[in-house]
């Protein structure tokens, strides 16, 4: 395209520029195989990686259509060297597989003797292959499966795992008929995961990445570990399986700090799997407890890294994660992809919110000045404290204030790290506060009363930021964070986009320091936004009232 919004680069990067018309359509194409790396006002910048072409051709796309996505949108020629870099990368997934032979042993396997060759020196490797029954294989030691696909990765050669799985003990799971069906794009999520039979699955927050977890369930019709971020978590799956499928509550136990049951359908936190116990991991035997067909990963970037170890050695068995965002801020996708699976399905979030299934959202970040007394603290302290200095200002609890008079009616959950600014935020604006050390009776008793509206306001710590179900939110503030983390960004977004009864749009709202680490940390949250086609707006503090109106 002559005019086109794209600007691609020999360094593999590629400029969006964001007030071109065709802008939207070209960022939906560009984001399967491409990273946003920086989103400011006007243009856009995004990387092609190798791993993100390899998750973009397991999930079904070939280097062809990623080619024709640059030619078409590209304002110049595409780089020789960049459509023969994308075509190399993309050609080096599958030209090694793992697979079994006739004695059920397994091998990695390759046309391709030089690429076999290489890997089998590698001395990471070579110690993982046990023999060479034929000139194109060599023989993977039985616990190896997951290891070497992590050191596979690690040089350059992702392997595609053909070994099939385990069926696990049968057990029979239907989807409840009562009026209600997958939708098509998580028919679609489920479809392709059971093409591939191991992966990720990519949905936005409230765009049911349980109902996903449930139809998975339903395909495979075995016994299943679902591991969650929390207790909380896990009894959401229970509640929502028991309202979507034939389970009965017979049938799903919860393993956790307070309950230790283990059925057909088992729920476990990724706590309880990580706790030690003079030195060693007091419930792996979790893991083997039953046969398991299938292992359920929910908010997969969050996994903790001893679960990667574990996770090593269930490559036999079906394993799904479920997640708003791959990114993941310890760096490990490589692992995710490598020991989860690489992602089967990914549906940005403009286009389901398009479908109607999740309600659209306005995006704020409202700078606020520090009065000269903070700004002189800030400016002397250390640079370990300035962080915490500048997200818990005094003066962000008024303009919060403000904030929620702006939304009369509606339902708010006002966000924060600190818990002695959450404190003060509380008793500012009279509002129950929910924190970790809130007793889970107590936190399930007051998230109800928001769902149901007698609580129209709640300030709470990060223990809302994943998988807590408050579909009528409609207003976020955040006043603080996990310092410029994406993923966090993902989850109280999320917070907001269940569809609402009140049909209300999302206001989610960023109250930063001005000329802080407060904002420059903000601009990395943001690059989640741009990545899912969400503009924010930058308000005053002074004027909000009538630049938000």
């Amino acid at each position: 395209m002559a005019d086109g919004p794209l600007i691609v680069q020999s360094d593999r990067t590629v400029l969006l520029e964001v007030a071109h018309p065709h802008a939207e359509t070209a960022r939906h194409e560009l984001a399967v195989f491409a990273e946003l790396e920086r989103a400011p006002e006007h243009i856009h910048t995004y990387r092609i990686t190798r791993l993100g072409l390899w998750n973009a051709r397991a999930a079904g796309h070939d280097a062809e259509s990623m080619l024709d996505t640059l030619d078409r949108w590209s304002r110049f020629p595409v780089p020789a060297s960049v459509s023969t870099d994308i075509r190399e990368s993309v050609n080096r997934y599958g030209r090694l597989v793992i697979e079994r032979n006739d004695e059920g042993e397994l091998v990695l396997r390759s046309t391709d003797a030089a690429v076999l060759s290489e890997v089998s020196r590698n001395k990471r490797i070579s110690p993982l292959l046990i023999g060479r029954p034929s000139p194109d294989s060599f023989l993977i030691d039985a616990w190896a499966r997951g290891h070497i696909k992590q050191e596979l990765l690690k040089i350059g050669w992702p392997a595609e795992d053909l070994a099939g799985y385990t069926p696990g003990t049968p057990h029979p799971i239907d989807l409840a008929e009562d009026g209600w069906s997958l939708r098509p794009y998580q028919r679609q999520a489920v479809e392709s995961f059971s093409e591939g039979g191991s992966g990720v699955v990519v949905l936005p927050c409230g765009a049911g990445k349980t109902l996903v977890g449930a139809g998975a369930m339903a395909d495979t019709r075995t016994t299943t570990l679902i591991l969650v971020t929390n207790t909380v978590s896990a009894r959401q799956w229970r509640d929502e399986l028991l309202r979507r499928t034939s389970l009965t509550p017979e049938e799903i136990g919860e393993y956790s700090g307070q309950v230790k049951e283990i059925k057909p359908v088992t729920i476990a936190t990724y706590q309880i799997l990580t706790a030690k116990r003079k030195g060693q991991y007091a419930h792996l035997a979790l893991l083997d407890a039953l046969d398991w067909g299938l292992v359920l990963y929910d908010e997969v970037h969050l996994l903790p890294a001893p679960v990667f170890k574990l996770t090593a050695d269930l490559q036999a068995r079906r394993r799904l994660g479920l997640t708003a965002t791959l990114v993941r801020e310890d760096g490990r996708e490589g692992d995710v992809f490598s020991l989860i699976g690489p992602k089967r399905f990914d549906a940005p979030w403009k286009e389901i919110e398009a479908q109607g299934f999740i309600s659209p959202a306005a995006c704020y970040e409202v700078r606020i000045d520090l009065p000269a007394d903070e700004r002189l603290e800030y400016a002397a302290a250390a640079d370990e404290d300035r962080y915490r200095l500048a997200a818990t200002a005094p003066a962000k609890i008024e303009v919060a204030r403000r904030l929620v008079e702006r939304h009369p009616g509606e339902r708010v959950l006002i966000i924060g790290q600190y818990l002695d600014q959450i404190d003060e935020l509380a008793e500012a604006l009279n509002a129950p506060q929910i924190t970790g050390a809130t007793p889970i009776p107590e936190r399930e008793e007051l998230f109800q009363g928001f769902r149901d509206g007698s609580i129209p306001l709640l300030v709470v710590s990060k223990v809302a930021n994943f998988s807590v179900d408050l579909p009528e939110a409609s207003v976020a503030i955040q006043v603080s964070g996990s310092f410029g983390s994406r993923q966090e960004e993902a989850q109280r977004l999320g917070r907001l986009l269940r569809p609402k009864q009140s049909n209300h749009t999302a206001s989610f709202y960023t109250l930063i320091a001005r000329d802080t680490v407060d904002q420059d940390f903000a601009q990395n949250r943001q690059r989640f936004l741009a990545e899912q086609g969400y503009a924010y707006t930058i308000l005053d503090a002074d004027g909000i009232d009538a630049q938000a109106a």
